[in-house]
């Protein structure tokens, strides 16, 4: 049986090429996932940047940790503590010690760098920088600043007042800075959350310890002893000391998602176009199969033989994927860095596992997209030899029945299961990216029993047209159902993975902009400059503005300890005066009343495992400070935006963010307006109405999720391109002798090339309805999750991308299939000549002459005469 494969392989070449195609591109795709994979879990660590060269850093408690009955949970806190003042004295006991600072700086006028930080001068030295020009700064008005965009000797208007620059360091590339005197600096930013110590590290490590201890004695049993919390950070630990110590992790951890989904996605659809590619071979090979049969071959010897097809084409096709993917890491490696969507250290190592998980994995792709086709084959009768019949039976075979409908059964069960138990997990992207793979395997196996009655509907109107073109688009499509099944399956799986994933982005992202439009009542909302907060007196300025009734709120966090064992984090809200963020604020409020909210209460959501109202709940809140506060309302669960409400006196000193604003009765929205942009300019703030704020502010897609919601679609678009040439060419030398019936019974070239480009159209639309009918029934599953969650939204559809991808899917079709078609009327055409030439009359080798030419489409027109009948 390997030779006759390997026979098979070499007359029927035409035929394994999409597969050879698509398995090569999707191991080449997991060569180059998995070797991003690799280099991503032997990442080295994030080195320290501003405390590069410090000796040791302390730095105050900036992690929860809850003891539980499974062990210790612990969570990253929102706001770190300072340093306390006994660890302090015992460390200024053993030598220098640097309070470091960190504030927000913005420069008026738009000019220089966005993100300016401040910190105090004599931190300089622990990045370190080295001034190139000037001075070190000696008064309150002078700064250093980092970069060229501006000269010793300059003075800046900023939020900080007028500054005069002495000096000036190269940039290191991870801030951009301005250095204040130590002193001016604590005026800036009194809290300090880490010292820079020049001791040695064991002798810290002991006064931190001993500062413990005598913190335990003093606090007694039940208290919080001082330096409780307090970390030593030597070596590469220094990078917690940095502004965003979890960046290079956070971006790994997108990019192994990325990664993944892509791999998984192009697992999914090699599988699903080799098995394609495979069943619809088999179909074609009944007569080869039958003739072996009759020679004498078992059923076993031919699945043999159709699975060293697939095993030869399988290791073929692995090895060309390791190459490519060798030689296509490096580039993809480059652009994922240059889109942000890496860090810019990331780069490849030399493993070499992925290169065997990727050709092992193609092979097994192979021989899994084979087996189907190779028991079908085993099937064959010796009778198939005789077969003359071009209509296709028994294309609903009973194992295509049966997962069929357990697949389609088992998408609808899981879907009804979820919205009854949990409809927030249909929000989730691992959910609503893998959701349709269900649906679209189930509608492409029972594809065959839809195709016959939708051609018929979508020709209807063309087959009552004069002439036989839309009759014969009817009968070839209807008639050859194996063949349309096939080249509708890919179109199928592009536009329902296309409708369904941006699709549910796109419904998603209207959902939130729903829900923040709903919450925002304000007139106005006065929001402070990115990373800073508004200070007591642009609060006194903006109560002072008449006709205005503000809403200060800050943002937070508030951690709960669920079932005894998860420690769950949440965002909060924290507000001056309940009364006013009920006028400012629509809250979906469930059950309760927000104006009951005070210190010793919050408003949570029925995501929380206590929510009843009147019941007390114990939480941490962003500082690890322990509250145990009174559910004074709940609110509805929605996307899950809907955050908690606490008061000010529970915001772990979170700084003031946004005010929202609501007109007292008879003001002048104008003249209110321009109050508050008097009132917030000097802090740098904006001022907006409410709806504006509230299209502004709604959460969209993140970049990450769109690329790589990108990435996997052209990957679809990429397989649906090969799959449907690739059958194309497959069944067009079937289909040589009907287009030359065509010709003799007086049809033009161009009717011909006409008939076969108006049926492929016909299937790709067969495809993409049924493609948005999968996605249509994807975002209906939505829809209902987020009706069930209290946000009524319509879902949507991405209609221009669907007509896009259908477009590109006709193209392809329409192309693969008039091409053959006309060159193989080209080379009867020579014949033709040739024949006449040899002849020596002018129509001896054309039966039908000029003078049929009136009678054309004759047998056409009597077949569609029998059809009305």
């Amino acid at each position: 049986m390997l030779t006759v494969a390997l026979c098979t392989l070499r007359t029927r070449w035409v035929a394994f090429t999409g597969s050879f195609v698509a398995l090569a591109l999707g191991v080449a795709l997991l060569t180059v996932t998995g070797r991003a994979l690799a280099a991503s879990l032997d990442a080295p660590g994030q080195a320290p940047q501003r405390f590069a060269a410090a000796p040791v850093v302390v730095r105050g408690q900036d992690t929860l940790r809850v003891p539980t009955p499974a062990g210790d949970r612990t969570a990253e806190l929102a706001r770190a503590r300072p340093v306390p003042g006994p660890v302090v004295a015992r460390l200024e006991r053993l030598g220098t010690v640097v309070a470091d600072r960190s504030f927000p700086v913005r420069v008026s006028g738009g000019r220089g760098p966005g993100g300016l930080v401040g910190h105090p001068w004599s931190t300089a030295a622990f990045a370190p920088y080295r001034i190139d020009a000037g001075r070190v700064p000696r008064a309150a008005d002078e700064v250093v600043v980092t970069g060229d965009w501006a000269a010793p000797g300059e003075r800046v208007r900023t939020d900080r007042g007028t500054l005069r620059v002495v000096g000036t360091a190269p940039g290191l590339g991870f801030e951009d800075a301005v250095f204040f005197t130590d002193a001016r600096a604590a005026e800036l930013a009194p809290l300090s959350v880490q010292l820079a110590v020049d001791a040695e590290a064991s002798a810290v490590r002991d006064a931190v310890r001993e500062a413990v201890r005598d913190g335990v004695r003093e606090a007694g049993r039940d208290g919080v002893p001082d330096g409780a919390g307090v970390r030593v950070l030597t070596g590469t630990e220094r990078r917690y000391a940095d502004a965003d110590p979890h960046r290079d992790e956070e971006a790994l951890t997108a990019l192994n998602a990325l990664f993944g989904t892509a791999g998984g996605v192009s697992a999914f659809v090699s599988v699903f176009v080799v098995s394609s590619t495979f069943a619809f071979a088999v179909a074609q090979r009944r007569r080869e199969f039958g003739l072996l049969r009759t020679a004498g071959a078992t059923p076993g010897q031919l699945r043999r033989a159709v699975l060293a097809e697939a095993a030869v084409v399988g290791v073929l096709a692995s090895g060309t994927g390791c190459v490519l993917g060798a030689y296509g890491a490096p580039p993809l490696t480059d652009l994922v860095v240059g889109e942000g969507l890496a860090p810019a250290w990331f780069t490849l190592g030399d493993h070499t596992w992925p290169y065997h998980l990727a050709f092992w994995t193609g092979l097994l792709v192979a021989l899994c997209g084979a087996v189907a086709a190779s028991w079908r084959a085993g099937r064959t009768g010796p009778v198939e030899a005789l077969r003359e019949a071009a209509a296709d039976t028994g294309a609903m075979t009973r194992g295509r029945w049966l997962y069929g409908a357990a697949l389609l059964l088992t998408s609808l069960v899981t879907l009804v299961l979820a919205l009854a138990d949990d409809p927030g997990d249909l929000l989730h992207r691992k959910t609503y990216v893998t959701r349709p793979m269900l649906l679209i395997t189930a509608a492409a196996l029972l594809a065959p029993v839809v195709v016959r009655p939708l051609t018929r509907l979508l020709t209807r109107l063309p087959a009552r047209l004069p002439g036989a073109t839309g009759l014969l688009v009817r009968e070839n499509a209807a008639t050859g159902v194996r063949r349309t099944a096939a080249l509708a399956a890919p179109v199928l799986v592009t536009v329902a993975l296309t409708g369904s994933l941006l699709g549910a982005v796109e419904t998603l992202d209207g959902a939130k902009a729903a829900e923040t439009r709903a919450r925002t009542t304000a007139a106005f909302v006065a929001a402070a400059p990115s990373g800073a907060g508004f200070d007591t007196a642009a609060l006194d300025r903006l109560r002072a503005v008449p006709g205005a009734r503000i809403s200060p709120s800050a943002a937070g966090d508030v951690y709960v300890l669920e079932d005894g064992v998860a420690l769950v984090r949440s965002d909060a809200r924290a507000v001056d005066d309940p009364g006013a963020l009920a006028a400012t604020a629509r809250l979906p409020v469930a059950r309760g009343r927000v104006a009951d909210l005070d210190d010793h209460s919050i408003i949570v959501n029925e995501e929380w495992q206590e929510h009843t109202v009147g019941r007390s709940v114990r939480v941490w809140l962003g500082d690890g400070t322990e509250r145990v506060l009174r559910v004074a309302a709940v609110l509805d669960t929605g996307t899950g935006d809907n955050g908690v409400y606490v008061t000010a006196a529970n915001a772990a000193g979170a700084p003031v963010d946004r005010v929202d604003v609501a007109l007292a009765d008879g003001a002048d929205p104008d003249a209110v307006a321009a109050g508050l942009r008097a009132a917030v300019a000097p802090s740098g703030g904006r001022v907006s109405s409410g709806q504006a704020w509230a299209d502004a502010a709604s959460p969209g897609s993140e970049g990450a999720t769109r690329t790589g919601l990108l990435l996997v679609l052209g990957i679809a678009l990429l397989y649906t391109g090969i799959s449907v040439v690739n059958t194309v060419l497959m069944a067009a030398p079937a289909r040589v002798r009907e287009q030359a019936v065509l010709r003799l019974a007086g049809a033009t070239d161009g009717q011909v090339l006409r008939l076969v480009a108006a049926e492929s159209l016909t299937v790709v639309a067969v495809g993409a309805l049924l493609g948005l009918a999968v996605a249509g029934l994807d975002l209906a599953g939505m829809w209902a999750a987020l009706a069930l969650l209290s946000v009524p939204v319509a879902p949507v559809l991405p209609w221009a991308a669907l007509g896009a991808v259908a477009g590109v899917c006709a193209v392809l079709a329409t192309t693969a299939s008039v091409v053959p078609a006309a060159m193989a009327l080209r080379r009867r055409g020579a014949r033709r000549e040739q024949r006449g030439k040899a002849g020596g009359g002018e129509h001896s080798g054309n039966p039908v002459g000029p003078s049929s030419s009136p009678r054309r489409f004759g047998i056409c027109a009597e077949v569609r005469g029998q059809g009305k009948q």
